[in-house]
Protein backbone atom coordinates (compact mmCIF):
# COMPACT_ATOMS: atom_id res chain seq x y z
CA UNK A 1 0.00 0.00 0.00
CA UNK A 2 1.29 3.45 -0.90
CA UNK A 3 1.30 6.14 1.77
CA UNK A 4 -0.33 9.38 0.75
CA UNK A 5 1.08 12.62 2.17
CA UNK A 6 -1.43 14.86 3.88
CA UNK A 7 -2.80 17.55 1.63
CA UNK A 8 -0.38 20.45 2.05
CA UNK A 9 -3.26 22.90 1.55
CA UNK A 10 -5.13 21.37 4.48
CA UNK A 11 -2.04 21.55 6.68
CA UNK A 12 -1.46 25.15 5.65
CA UNK A 13 -5.08 25.94 6.52
CA UNK A 14 -4.54 24.43 9.97
CA UNK A 15 -1.47 26.65 10.42
CA UNK A 16 -3.53 29.67 9.34
CA UNK A 17 -6.29 28.70 11.76
CA UNK A 18 -3.77 28.47 14.61
CA UNK A 19 -2.40 31.92 13.74
CA UNK A 20 -5.94 33.32 13.66
CA UNK A 21 -6.68 31.78 17.06
CA UNK A 22 -3.55 33.36 18.57
CA UNK A 23 -4.38 36.70 16.94
CA UNK A 24 -7.94 36.60 18.29
CA UNK A 25 -6.55 35.86 21.75
CA UNK A 26 -4.12 38.75 21.56
CA UNK A 27 -6.58 41.22 20.03
CA UNK A 28 -9.25 40.38 22.57
CA UNK A 29 -6.94 41.37 25.42
CA UNK A 30 -5.09 44.29 23.85
CA UNK A 31 -7.10 47.17 25.31
CA UNK A 32 -7.84 45.61 28.70
CA UNK A 33 -6.21 46.45 32.02
CA UNK A 34 -6.26 45.31 35.62
CA UNK A 35 -9.13 43.13 36.80
CA UNK A 36 -10.84 43.35 33.44
CA UNK A 37 -7.73 41.88 31.81
CA UNK A 38 -7.36 39.15 34.45
CA UNK A 39 -10.93 37.96 34.03
CA UNK A 40 -10.88 38.08 30.23
CA UNK A 41 -7.44 36.48 29.99
CA UNK A 42 -8.46 33.31 31.83
CA UNK A 43 -11.48 32.77 29.62
CA UNK A 44 -9.57 33.70 26.46
CA UNK A 45 -6.70 31.35 27.35
CA UNK A 46 -9.09 28.46 27.92
CA UNK A 47 -10.79 29.16 24.60
CA UNK A 48 -7.44 29.42 22.79
CA UNK A 49 -6.16 26.16 24.27
CA UNK A 50 -9.38 24.39 23.28
CA UNK A 51 -9.06 25.62 19.71
CA UNK A 52 -5.37 24.69 19.49
CA UNK A 53 -6.17 21.17 20.78
CA UNK A 54 -8.92 20.84 18.16
CA UNK A 55 -6.51 21.88 15.43
CA UNK A 56 -3.84 19.47 16.69
CA UNK A 57 -6.34 16.59 16.65
CA UNK A 58 -7.23 17.50 13.06
CA UNK A 59 -3.53 17.66 12.12
CA UNK A 60 -2.89 14.24 13.70
CA UNK A 61 -5.90 12.83 11.91
CA UNK A 62 -4.57 14.06 8.58
CA UNK A 63 -1.04 12.82 9.15
CA UNK A 64 -2.11 9.47 10.62
CA UNK A 65 -4.47 8.75 7.76
CA UNK A 66 -1.65 9.47 5.33
CA UNK A 67 0.56 6.79 6.92
CA UNK A 68 -2.13 4.09 7.11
Amino acid sequence: MTAIAPDSNQLRELDDDARRAWNAYSEGLRELNGDEYELAERESWTKLQSELRRLERRRRSLTESSTS
